[in-house]
């Protein structure tokens, strides 16, 4: 065994916080290194411009509310009370900022996240506007009527929409490795290489590795798509190590199995020089939300919840794809009849094509798709085969001959899915799920697979935003599998609004 490989695998009893002076420093609290403070710099930078767009829509909401009630409703109520233009207005004002302090709605850990961040916002308005509901049939207070017919549903409109913006605005930044966490990763080499692939193909998570520590191969770097990462120290030295390179967010990837104690040691060594502590790997990618930590008579548990299959939130989305789904067809209702139109003319063959499709629980039916191919392309799929640029078991042209330059034009919009939404509505398949496979496809599945089947196959879904054609057959599987036993109603909504997204920016469409 090498000496090298010695470093990665033996594992220490402590590392201390610094490397001397530790005995007669033991008792002094640790003092926050430069780059903690760069780090909670740029937080605190953001959190207040956060501050203040929220105060001034807040502020802005309020006094227009009360004005609006003097002006139009109760004009002479100014001349009986003089001081309720100002003290209506603070009042809302001041709950309802103190209720978006106490929600955390400008946590760092939020920063970016999306519908996390906007659901904590609503939740904070709700209770604040909750509270002065209360307040106004206990002190019949003139005024709050208002409040709570205008700032509330307004108010929180923009207040959701200018979070939208400054989360565009961090992303952006994000791009240029600005607002980023430093990360530095630590496991197994397997595990680690999972994570990194995972952050690299989701930047917007806020990330920016700067090397890694492997605790069972010795080798300089660890390469993952097209990208060399540094492997530095050891996963016992992890603490000193990332401080060394600047990094302050260690992620751990998977912990050495002779050291049960690794993950609360590290979270030790790692007070003052780094602000987080991630547990990452394939248990967060496969449970995602299910996780949740429950502590029993002092031992921590993290328990994971089992997804089930039917029941009442199955019910709601059901109820949710109705709603959508009827909307949907009578709003493109005039896109698509000129659609067929266009079709009709181009070479006068059928508007509609009907495939076989694989839905819930293995049942097949016929999807429908405005037709992009011309009229017979399926026989000449097999002389195809050999220029397949799919993955796995799918088929897949970058330059498919058989495609129409209409087909073309509708594919790279979605526009050829439209009639899709039929489907939806008879309750074949749901606006939002797994990629509808095909028959040919499902013989090639195993037992893992076979999950996709567990629920409706969508129209969008993780698939649709996160790559579309560009995906690997693992990576594509790997979404899916995911949506299916973490699907959410607020994971639908978050789903269709990035669809809009690609559908007007596409890309990895062909």
């Amino acid at each position: 065994m090498t000496s090298a490989f010695r470093a990665v695998a033996t594992p220490r009893s402590e590392v201390p916080l610094r490397s001397s002076g530790y005995a007669s420093e033991a008792r002094r609290s640790p003092r926050t290194s430069p780059v903690l403070e760069r780090r909670r710099r740029w937080e605190r930078r953001y959190r207040l411009n956060l501050w203040i767009s929220d105060a001034a829509i807040i502020i802005a909401f309020c006094v227009f509310s009360t004005v609006l009630r003097l002006q139009m409703l109760d004009p002479n109520l100014i001349a009986e009370d003089p001081g309720i233009i100002a003290r209506i207005p603070l009042i809302t004002s001041v709950g309802w900022l103190v209720a978006l302090s106490a929600f955390g709605t400008r946590e760092s850990e939020l920063f970016g996240s999306g519908v996390t961040e906007y659901t904590r916002v609503a939740q904070a308005t709700g209770f604040a506007f909750g509270l002065l509901a209360i307040a106004f049939i206990v002190f019949q207070w003139p005024g709050l009527r208002t409040q709570l017919l205008v700032s509330l549903p307004f108010g929180l409109l923009v207040l959701l929409a200018s979070r939208w913006l400054w989360r565009r605005w961090l992303l952006r930044r994000r791009r240029f490795g600005e607002y980023v966490s430093r990360a530095f990763v630590v496991g197994a080499h397997d595990e680690v290489a999972f994570v990194l692939r995972r952050l690299g193909t989701t930047w917007a998570l806020g990330y920016q590795v700067v090397g890694a520590s492997l605790s069972d191969r010795p080798v300089s770097s660890i390469a993952v798509d097209g990208h060399a990462y540094p492997v530095v120290g050891s996963v016992y030295d992890a603490a000193a190590t990332a401080h060394r390179l600047g990094a302050d967010a260690i992620i751990v990837a998977s912990q050495p199995d002779e050291d049960p104690d690794f993950v609360q040691r590290l979270s030790q060594q790692m007070v003052g020089t780094a602000a987080e502590l991630v547990i990452g790997g394939r248990l967060a990618d496969v449970a995602g939300p299910r996780i949740s930590l429950r502590p029993l008579e002092g031992l921590p548990l993290i328990q994971v919840k089992i997804p089930t299959f039917e029941g009442g939130a199955h019910v709601v989305k059901r109820a949710f794809d109705l709603v959508v789904s009827s909307l949907a067809l009578l709003v493109t209702l005039p896109i698509a009849l000129v659609v067929a139109i266009i079709i009709k003319l181009g070479d006068g063959g059928p508007v509609f094509y009907r495939q076989k499709r694989v839905g819930r629980d293995g049942r097949e039916f016929d999807m429908l798709k405005f037709r992009s191919m011309r009229v017979g392309a399926d026989a000449e799929r097999a002389l195809l085969l050999a220029q397949n640029e799919g993955s796995g078991p799918l088929f897949k042209m970058r330059n498919d001959p058989r495609v129409t330059h209409v087909g073309r034009i509708l594919r790279k919009h979605s526009l050829d899915e439209l009639p899709q939404f039929w489907n939806v509505f008879i309750g074949d398949m749901s606006v939002v799920g797994p990629r509808p496979p095909l028959p040919s496809e499902v013989t090639t599945y195993d037992g893992r697979v076979y999950r996709r089947l567990y629920i409706k196959p969508g129209i969008t879904g993780p698939w649709q935003v996160g790559g579309r054609s560009n995906l690997s057959w693992d990576e594509s599987v790997r979404l899916d599998l995911h949506y299916v036993e973490n699907w959410s109603v607020l994971d639908d909504l978050r789903i269709m609004w990035r669809t809009v997204g690609v559908m007007l920016k596409p890309e990895g469409a062909y």
